[in-house]
């Protein structure tokens, strides 16, 4: 459902994902600002994630994997494949083998350029 918010049992200055179906993304939110935000559309395998981006001023602070295990966690959640195409979901990936069982990866005839 679109605006719903994950993590709900955070502190208010911590940061928290939402879903946003109208703009086809997970949105990171530190308080009231958008910091980063994961692009997924819907596919007939499931939710393809295509592009992963946290605001410059606030890298090298983990906000990418908060977005990373909130979006994949819910994808999951909602009985979906994971397809990533986006580089840094592609990492996290490889680097968090619980995820392998919900992931269809892309071939390489199929990856985006």
């Amino acid at each position: 459902m679109a605006g719903d918010a994950m993590g709900d049992d955070m502190a208010d200055d911590a940061p928290h994902v939402t879903r946003n179906d109208s703009e086809n993304r997970y949105e990171l939110w530190l308080d009231d600002t958008v910091v980063g935000h994961a692009d997924f559309t819907g596919t007939e395998s499931g939710t393809a994630f295509m592009h992963t981006v946290v605001d410059d001023a606030y890298e090298g602070r983990g906000f990418g994997s908060v977005l990373a295990k909130a979006a994949l966690d819910d994808t999951i959640e909602r009985d979906e494949i994971i397809v990533p195409y986006c580089p840094f979901i592609q990492a996290y990936l490889k680097r968090h083998h619980e995820y392998d069982a919900h992931v269809a990866w892309p071939t390489p005839k199929h990856e985006k350029k």
